[in-house]
């Protein structure tokens, strides 16, 4: 699960860097629980939680069919 998820962040990635952020993994849980670290412009923005639930999660979601949330570390 760990592979698909980082295939799956890595199509999300390149918008996150065009604002000067980025996405880390942190951890695939057994429990379906994806844990990311945001990093650059994304770590300290304001909207990071929207990015993270509406963009990340949802994208993740869709690829990973065991993912269940991600949660920023």
């Amino acid at each position: 699960m760990k592979e698909q998820v980082e295939k799956a962040l890595d199509k999300i990635r390149p918008a996150l860097q065009r604002d000067g952020g980025d996405v880390e993994l942190v951890e695939v849980g057994d429990d379906g629980v994806v844990k990311v670290k945001l990093t650059g412009a994304c770590s300290g923005c304001p909207m990071s939680q929207v990015t993270l639930k509406q963009g990340i999660e949802r994208v993740l979601k869709q690829e990973v069919a065991s993912v269940k949330e991600v949660v920023s570390v």
